[in-house]
């Protein structure tokens, strides 16, 4: 999948939890990446990330980072 793919689908993610509480949200968005994305998913959207996250939301580029910080990928 690409990364313009992932990019577009991470911030569908985050704008669906945007309206909680940041914290919340970022929990929210963090948990939903981890149980419906596979491992070749977030390797991608981290070797993006590493790249500097172009075109992520700041909501969902704040739960990739923390996402990442935990995931043993």
């Amino acid at each position: 999948m690409s990364s313009g793919n992932l990019v577009r689908m991470a911030n569908q993610i985050a704008i669906s939890f945007r309206l909680q509480p940041e914290q919340e949200a970022i929990s929210s968005a963090m948990q939903h990446i981890k149980d419906y994305w596979n491992p070749l998913m977030r390797r991608e959207i981290y070797a993006h990330l590493e790249k500097g996250g172009e075109g992520l939301e700041p909501l969902a580029l704040k739960a990739l980072r923390k996402l990442r910080e935990k995931d043993p990928i």
